[in-house]
């Protein structure tokens, strides 16, 4: 049975919306619909900020141990409803149910628990000489958010935002939006005070566009393309608004000749399929020695085998599908150009994996002999294709991993913590993980270059959605 939302959440109420035009949400396993929801408008996106306007002031002077009790409901809440939110991603994103429950509502729940007990413990304000730094909310914020990893992202920048103190306008993906109205239904629930929290969904140039320039906006966080991120920055500048940009990437994986080739070529192989390849911080350049690479080609393949694309909701693969027709053919292009420019395809390429003709299903591609100047080194793919990429010299390595436009994650791989470490500080990305570390959800996440400002998670995550007041006193 199709889900379908017609209302938005403005004020602290749901309100039907104006238009009958609507927006569908497809099933990526399948390509069936999934969803219907509402197309909002700038006149929509207007009143959802000037509630959010509205509320700011109150709000920011509700006591954070207050706030924090608030979160701290929304957590639990997310987790009571962990298996519902779970199959709603699975079929809106395409990642496999056995990873969804954990990845993608598991981190949400824990970045509502997290800001709930930081707001509560922050310092916030200290004295220095004759000065009282105090850090307040910077005001109410527009949060425009992917389809990749819908409610992690929304919840990076709610929690936090919330938890500052600040008031929050929503326009997630149109793309999978319904976890987004789970989400609005338990802040209702919780009772979160009237216009805290906003949700209109709609597209990037009316909705979005409408919520960055409205005067009322005083910071706009956004994740998704280098692209519209640009177009963002441009808008925010008019009124030079505070801008937290979460963009692409194309993170390199360095293997150095002593490491452990046969665990880091099958760990990298796993960061970059994961969920289908749709991760900004995906290691999708595999950059090897030249002496070892049809070592590597070989452990390659063979771990590519083991992500043989299956149903997100009923099959055993780690790989499901694409989350849509339009990104399936996308990545699809990007396989012939790297046919068309010479790489050398070793796995997979364009035809849809047996038995899955229906759906948005790319196979697990590996490229090798791939070269910088091709498109596929360059350019972010979002699907499972891995280019692999040989050099000769160490410092040839690392200024493989450093051409890009790109600067937002990485991998090194060593014989010692020491090498990896070294060689680490060397390239320019905002997170790196040497010899398989693991993944730190507190850990600040942005990037270097075009992958964006600012950073999101942890301390650093919270801390840009406050403003600093120097206070001088006798």
């Amino acid at each position: 049975m199709t889900i379908v939302r017609d209302s938005f959440y403005i004020n602290g109420e749901w309100v039907k919306a104006s238009s009958p035009d609507t927006l569908e949400v497809t099933t990526s396993g399948t390509g069936e619909l999934y969803a219907t929801v509402p197309a909002g408008t700038v006149e929509e996106a207007n009143s959802a900020v000037e509630a959010a306007a509205g509320a700011f002031t109150a709000w920011s002077n509700t006591s954070p141990k207050e706030r924090g009790e608030f979160l701290m409901r929304i957590s639990e809440k997310l987790a009571e409803r962990d298996d519902e939110l779970a199959l709603i991603i699975a079929n809106e994103v395409g990642m496999p149910l056995m990873l969804s429950k954990g990845i993608q509502v598991g981190l949400p729940t824990m970045a509502f628990a997290e800001n709930a007990t930081r707001a509560a413990e922050y310092e916030w304000e200290e004295e220095s000489g004759n000065s009282t730094y105090v850090r307040e909310p910077v005001g109410v914020v527009a949060a425009i958010t992917p389809w990749n990893y819908p409610l992690y992202q929304v919840s990076l920048k709610v929690a936090a935002a919330l938890a500052a103190g600040c008031t929050v306008v929503l326009k997630p993906s149109e793309v999978a939006p319904i976890n987004a109205f789970i989400l609005a239904d338990i802040i209702d629930e919780v009772g979160l005070p009237k216009g805290v929290f906003n949700l209109v969904t709609g597209l990037g140039p009316v909705v979005g566009e409408a919520i960055v320039v409205h005067p009322k906006t005083d910071m706009v966080s956004f994740t998704g393309s280098t692209r519209a991120g640009k177009r963002v920055m441009q808008l925010a500048s008019e009124m030079v608004k505070r801008v937290s940009l979460e963009l692409g990437g194309k993170s390199a994986n360095v293997i150095l000749e002593d490491a452990d080739i046969s665990a880091a070529v099958a760990d990298g192989i796993f960061q970059c399929y994961l969920n289908s390849g749709q991760t900004c911080s995906a290691l999708t350049r595999m950059v090897v020695p030249r002496s070892k690479l049809a070592e590597v080609e070989d452990i390659a393949v063979a771990t590519s085998a083991g992500f043989a694309p299956s149903d997100p909701i009923t099959g055993s693969s780690l790989l499901g599908p694409l989350v849509s027709a339009v990104q399936q053919q996308r990545v699809r292009d990007y396989i012939n150009k790297g046919i068309d420019e010479g790489a050398r395809l070793i796995t997979g390429g364009t035809t849809p994996p047996e038995g899955l003709e229906k759906g948005y299903y790319v196979q697990p591609t590996i490229f090798s002999d791939v070269r910088t100047d091709m498109t596929i080194a360059q350019e972010e793919i979002f699907g499972p294709v891995l280019s692999i990429i040989p050099y000769d010299t160490e410092e040839e390595a690392i200024a493989i991993a450093n051409d890009s436009a790109y600067g937002l994650a990485g991998g090194v791989w060593a014989g010692t913590d020491e090498k990896a470490f070294e060689v680490a500080r060397k390239i320019r990305t905002g997170q790196l993980a040497i010899n398989g570390g693991a993944f730190n959800p507190l850990a600040p996440f942005g990037g270097y270059k075009q992958s964006g400002i600012g950073r999101e998670r942890g301390l650093f995550g919270f801390e840009e959605f406050l403003e600093v007041k120097a206070i001088q006193h006798n």
